[in-house]
């Protein structure tokens, strides 16, 4: 997938910042950076949506093994709840291009915000679909968020987390219904609190 010629910046380090988890009911909102090596270029890279878990699979190793630099950042439940999700998902992102061990000169956010970091900055919207440092972002935070909800799956088995990934589905109602709300759940979203009787 080619980068949109205006977001090209040839003598700049870029890195590409995407978030995963802003919608589900359950653990960490996951965000991640990544600064490519121009010598090291990986085909294939699109948003991760769009992409099989076994493309995105390879494509993460690849990501991993290639790029100048990633890191991951998140922000927990307990964090949504005091912040609210748009506040908890600007600190991770910080918190990812703080965790880079190369200091980008420039970063590409997807979305239509930016949080404050000490670098410029740009909001791209659908970047994940339109540059390459985004694209290989949000491969990041979602294997990551999705192998931490499998891992949460052999913690509370009942809830089906392998699944809908915590998402708001008709299972996960019914599980939340039946069982009541983990410990990792975030207590600020209405099917919760509806649940948990704050409503």
């Amino acid at each position: 997938m080619p980068t949109e010629p205006e977001f090209i910046f040839p003598n700049l380090i870029v890195a590409g910042v995407d978030e995963v988890g802003r919608g589900p009911l359950v653990g960490d909102v996951v965000t991640a950076a990544v600064i490519l090596d121009p010598s090291k270029p990986i085909a294939g890279l699109a948003d991760s949506k769009k992409l099989s878990d076994k493309k995105r699979e390879v494509l993460f190793d690849l990501i991993v093994e290639n790029s100048l630099s990633f890191a991951v950042g998140r922000a927990s439940p307990q964090e949504i709840d005091e912040l609210n999700i748009l506040h908890a998902t600007m600190l991770a992102m910080q918190r990812a291009v703080a965790g880079l061990s190369v200091v980008p000169q420039h970063v590409l956010i997807d979305g239509n915000r930016c949080p404050q970091l000490p670098m410029s900055s740009q909001a791209i919207v659908k970047g994940d679909a339109r540059v390459e440092e985004i694209s290989a972002a949000s491969i990041i935070a979602k294997v990551t968020r999705d192998r931490e909800m499998v891992e949460l799956d052999r913690q509370y088995p009942q809830y089906g987390f392998a699944g809908h990934k915590g998402y708001p589905t008709k299972l996960h109602f019914e599980m939340l219904q039946l069982h009541g709300a983990t410990p990792l759940h975030r207590k600020s979203f209405k099917p919760v609190k509806k649940v948990l009787g704050l409503l």
